[in-house]
């Protein structure tokens, strides 16, 4: 066995709430998992994770041990993550070099936790980058110039705003509106105006059906539900223009947060901003309409990831592959 394979390969964990993806250096990304663990409530065993869980019932219970912003579960997210580790290298002794994500306005608590769950998890040696840093390189755009850019980042539960300037946050705010919110919105929708009810995963297949365009606001799309007495299954039929009305509070926290995050930036950054724009990504950026209400609120152009779901995923890859590039970025020094 190669000293290589022992030791492991150098990985990228972007560790999220609804989901956790891994890349491996050279290879690109090599698992992409929710981030769920399966267990009896009674004994306490753990009988899955990630893929395998989903889906599972009868005596187990799921759990999401990672709640976001820097909060997680201890115990089940240090097991979940040492099973995914293990997943990738296929060997139980494996100790890789790790990059993941810091939250940008993370506490020294929660820094300091997230680094203590990696090696925890058998990381030998491991590096954390700013959340909007990674979502910016993996977006593409050059960290070393000196002009501002937004960075909006739709999680599962959060909505990541950040500026980045002259490769450093110059200014980050979070605020509790995700893709959940926004699939709650269209979930309350149907049960208000058709008496039936959607499942997340429903909501969320309308959602990218759909797709992020506006116009025309009679395009149409299928969302699946049933009915809460009988559970008899129907399908109802939503426009463009009903999902956009329905999303519009959740949506608009996301605009506030990210008018609150500019108000604390530099007037040049501003001035810089307005010119370059924000960048979209997240799986809540594919709801309708969003990119349009932040360009008329905002002021500035707006425009939306080539892979907007992988995009933290690919900017902590880009610095597994150049471990000096992490070393330049990483959050904590000794």
């Amino acid at each position: 066995m190669s000293l290589f394979r022992l030791m492991g390969q150098d990985l990228a964990v972007d560790l999220g709430t609804a989901g956790t993806r891994i890349y491996s250096r050279g290879r690109g990304i090599v698992l992409d998992e929710p981030s769920l663990v399966a267990h009896h409530p009674r004994t306490g065993k753990i009988v899955a994770y990630g893929a395998e869980a989903d889906g599972l019932d009868g005596e187990t219970r799921l759990v999401r041990p990672v709640w976001g912003q820097g909060t997680f579960d201890r115990d089940f997210t240090r097991r979940m993550l040492k099973h995914f580790l293990r997943k990738v290298h296929a060997h139980p002794y494996a100790r890789p070099r790790v990059v993941m994500a810091l939250p940008d306005d993370s506490t020294a608590v929660e820094r300091r936790d997230l680094q203590d769950l990696a090696f925890e998890s058998d990381a030998r040696q491991i590096y954390l980058v700013r959340h909007g840093l990674a979502a910016a390189l993996g977006a593409g755009l050059p960290l070393g110039e000196p002009a501002g850019v937004m960075i909006i980042d739709i999680g599962h539960a959060f909505a990541r705003i950040a500026v980045v300037a002259g490769g450093q946050v110059v200014a980050a705010r979070t605020t509790r509106s995700g893709g959940d919110h926004l699939n709650d919105s269209i979930a309350r929708l149907v049960e208000r105006d058709h008496g039936l009810i959607v499942g997340d995963g429903a909501a969320e297949a309308a959602k990218r059906g759909l797709g992020p365009a506006w116009k025309p606001l009679d395009r149409q799309v299928t969302v699946h539900a049933h009915a809460p007495e009988t559970g008899h299954e129907s399908q109802v039929t939503l426009t463009a223009q009903e999902i956009y009305e329905a999303t519009s509070q959740p949506a608009d926290l996301i605009v506030r947060a990210a008018i609150g995050t500019l108000d604390g930036c530099p007037a040049e950054v501003v001035a810089d901003v307005a010119v370059h724009g924000a960048v979209l990504l997240g799986g809540g950026s594919l709801v309708c309409g969003l990119s349009r209400r932040l360009r008329a609120r905002l002021g500035v152009p707006v425009r939306r990831a080539e892979r907007p779901r992988e995009s933290v995923t690919l900017g902590l890859g880009r610095c597994a592959d150049d471990l000096a590039l992490a070393a330049s970025l990483h959050a904590i020094h000794p």
